[in-house]
């Protein structure tokens, strides 16, 4: 008797057609999961409220610090990142509260959007998608606010609609030069694991990330990373919070557990995740994103195309945005058409455009469980794509990643 499956598993063996290989997913997130980490998620569920889960679980909240940069507390949430963004804004604020936000792509405007349905004021600065966060722009708006009316700075580290990853520490010197008390809250969702991030060194109050990006997991995890002053200011802030409320889950977290019930296969999941991560070595897997992000940019200049990110300095290790050509009467070539004629030859998935930038751009991503062969073999597909799409480019860009690779190698 034939069985009727859920869409939803029709949808996933589509991408698993017979006789085309393991689907190429280079979306810049969700990543590729390791199999490694998959196994270790299939584990059998066990008590989260036994011996051997405690045991788990105060090794990896001692051992996800580092991935931070930090020797504070990291907060493990069951949620996604836009459930750490909440957390991240209800532990440290008070209705109408003032926070400064600057508009450098998809991802900042998201999280504007939320601070003003949680009751808050932000004030979103205009800011070109093509470069990322101005530190100077920051710096002059709070040397204006006397008051200390802005409570927050809130910046994205790593912008994935656009691939440009911002200057943190510019961030922390501009509040620190205007002598200004907001908290810095950064959303590094997308380049943990795979960006190097220092929290401490830094002085960032709060650090928003999720499992589904660099640290090559499924998604359903948030993590805030906090500081000693966030910490004491959310003992007064007022935003209501139950679920996102850190004192509870930091009290119970001191024993090895969780006020609720915890995502403990991903917890399992994420204690593999960082025991690759420290058999490789932080520097390497950060130095490996850099080299495959410039192999990616020698690719897409020899195929005569225009990437979004205009500043070198800011050039994402996570993802390649790149910008579709201008077609007949002034108008570029389809992004999404051509994402589709990828999917269906080579049964490879690129990042759509986002927004401002839907349907003009292709996002290539390159992280996570990711390595030589992998890039190549995902860089010839978009320029196999690119020629039955009819979008206009050069040959050998492939070649020039390969050089690039070869060079560094």
């Amino acid at each position: 008797m034939q069985r009727d499956f859920p869409q939803a598993i029709n949808a996933r063996s589509s991408l698993n057609r017979v006789g085309q290989g393991r689907h190429f997913l280079q979306i810049p997130g969700p990543s590729n999961v390791p199999d490694r980490i998959l196994r270790a998620i299939d584990f059998p569920t066990i008590d989260h409220r036994g011996p051997e889960f405690q045991a788990l679980a105060l090794r990896v909240l001692e051992s996800v610090r580092p991935l931070f940069g930090t020797s504070g507390p990291v907060v493990l949430y069951p949620g996604s990142g836009t459930g750490a963004w909440e957390a991240a804004l209800v532990n440290t604020l008070s209705p109408g509260d003032e926070v400064l936000m600057l508009e450098a792509g998809h991802f900042a405007t998201l999280w504007a959007r939320m601070a003003t349905r949680l009751g808050l004021k932000p004030e979103m600065m205009q800011g070109s998608w093509r470069e990322g966060v101005r530190a100077d722009v920051i710096a002059e708006r709070l040397k204006k606010d006397s008051q200390h009316a802005i409570k927050a700075v809130c910046v994205v580290h790593n912008e994935t609609s656009t691939g440009i990853t911002s200057d943190i520490a510019a961030v922390r010197k501009a509040i620190d030069s205007a002598k200004h008390p907001a908290l810095l809250l950064v959303d590094t969702i997308s380049a943990l694991g795979s960006v190097e991030f220092k929290f401490d060194e830094w002085g960032v109050d709060v650090a928003v990330a999720s499992s589904q990006k660099g640290l090559m997991m499924p998604p359903g995890m948030g993590l805030n990373a906090v500081s000693q002053k966030a910490l004491e200011v959310s003992k007064t802030a007022k935003l209501p919070r139950a679920f996102w409320a850190w004192d509870d889950i930091l009290e119970a977290n001191k024993k090895g557990f969780w006020p609720s019930t915890p995502n403990t296969n991903l917890i399992y999941g994420l204690a593999e995740a960082i025991d690759m991560f420290n058999e490789e070595g932080l520097d390497r897997v950060f130095a490996r994103h850099k080299r495959h992000s410039a192999a990616t940019r020698a690719c897409v200049e020899a195929w005569g195309l225009e990437i979004v990110c205009q500043n070198p300095a800011e050039h994402s290790p996570v993802l390649t945005a790149v910008m579709m050509p201008e077609g007949t009467g002034g108008k570029s070539h389809d992004a999404d058409a051509f994402r589709a004629i990828a999917l269906e030859k080579f049964n490879i998935s690129l990042g759509m455009g986002l927004s401002k930038l839907a349907g003009k751009v292709f996002r290539i991503g390159h992280l996570g469980d990711f390595n030589d062969l992998s890039l190549i073999g995902a860089l010839s597909g978009v320029e196999m794509a690119l020629g039955l799409a009819g979008v206009p480019h050069k040959a050998g860009g492939v070649q020039a990643a390969m050089q690039s690779l070869a060079k560094t190698a």
